[in-house]
């Protein structure tokens, strides 16, 4: 009789990368490495996968005009992803991301790499989770992070945060971390014709190409 496969309720607190790429797919792919910690994450409803899909698809549009324009840019764009950071024991899995081409399709990717993560949010997103990533992907030098509010089956809100280095406080007072987002934009579907942004390559994108 052939092992039992293991199941999320009987993986250890921590793991290797070659422990955790030992493990049946389906199972792996559920897995998040923080700093060898092991963190389970959960699959948001089929309608968090397909705003984030179109999302990639729409950046990927202009991704290519940019490169079009400009013979020296070189981007890539892709869905649930591994970005890795200081090793592979230590990475998170962006709904979507934005990166400079990589020699080769089978590369990892790894933070330097990476100019744009988002996260569409769902239920099974916490605040402390979605903080702690934030804080992570800002940390490693990730020069832009988006996320996006779902309200039933329409995207309500998509905000854009930059990375700040040069933050200016009260004498005596330390940051908490060297490195931080600001918010600096938000589109909503009652208050603009669609996303409009400058950075990383020129972004538009009308909300019917999002539209469920």
């Amino acid at each position: 009789m052939s092992p039992a496969s293991p199941r999320l309720d009987d993986l250890p607190e921590s793991m290797t990368w070659d422990e955790l790429a030992s493990l049946p797919a389906e199972l792996a792919t559920q897995i998040e490495l923080h700093e060898g910690r092991v963190v389970i994450v959960r699959s948001g409803p089929p309608r968090h996968q397909r705003f984030y899909r179109r999302m990639a698809n729409a950046l990927e549009a202009c991704a290519r005009s940019d490169m079009r324009r400009a013979s020296d840019s070189c981007w890539q764009v892709d869905v649930e992803t591994n970005v890795f950071f200081a090793d592979k024991s230590d990475f998170r899995t962006p709904d979507f991301l934005v990166y400079h081409c990589l020699n080769s399709g089978d590369q990892d990717i790894w933070s330097r790499d990476v100019v744009l993560v988002g996260e569409v949010l769902s239920p099974a997103n916490t605040h402390a989770g979605i903080e702690s990533k934030k804080a992570k992907y800002a940390s490693a030098g990730i020069p832009w992070y988006w996320e996006a509010d779902l309200d039933g089956d329409a995207i309500s809100t998509i905000r854009a945060y930059a990375l700040e280095l040069s933050a200016e406080l009260p004498d005596g007072v330390t940051p908490l971390r060297s490195r931080n987002y600001i918010l600096v934009d938000e589109w909503s579907q009652d208050a603009a014709p669609g996303v409009e942004a400058h950075l990383p390559f020129p972004i538009k994108i009308p909300w019917a190409e999002l539209a469920f």
